[in-house]
């Protein structure tokens, strides 16, 4: 039996995402974002959260899903990955799940046009909900995150 973890849910599009909570610093409501230049373009740049300045990256651009207005239901989640913090442009977040480890499969090479190295896996929570399940460290890779790092001095 695998172990309970606990899972924000949150969507881009017509398809769910999950994180686990414990990469989860905050929820927050999108805010204007200083633009930075010479960035990736899925880079929206950086805003300050309670004194700290991070870098935002939109996931539909970093997923290279087509990327649309934000609306009172788009979120900025705050994630800690590798002692840094990063914002994530969602669509929507408004759930957190309890999620049995054992229920999460390996993701095909392909689901719903991002590549697999940026899945953790894929949950199925009921016979018409799929979880996709992020793999952070990729989202974020080295290279990027020390472009990344540049931004925040």
């Amino acid at each position: 039996m695998g172990e309970e973890i606990k899972v924000i849910v949150f969507k881009l599009g017509e398809e769910e995402y999950g994180v686990e909570v414990d990469k989860v610093q905050s929820i927050e409501r999108m805010v204007p974002i200083t633009r930075v230049p010479n960035t990736f373009t899925f880079v929206k740049g950086v805003f300050n959260l309670r004194g700290v300045v991070m870098p935002v990256i939109d996931l539909r651009g970093r997923f290279g899903l087509e990327e649309t207005e934000y609306t009172d239901q788009t979120r900025i989640i705050i994630v800690a990955v590798n002692d840094m913090q990063v914002g994530f442009i969602v669509d929507s977040a408004n759930d957190v799940i309890d999620l049995n480890s054992d229920a999460i499969e390996t993701p095909p090479e392909v689901v719903g046009g991002i590549k697999a190295k940026y899945l953790r896996g894929v949950a199925k929570i009921s016979e018409e909900r799929l979880l996709i399940m992020l793999n952070l460290s990729e989202v974020l890779n080295k290279s990027e995150l020390v472009q990344l790092e540049s931004i925040e001095e």
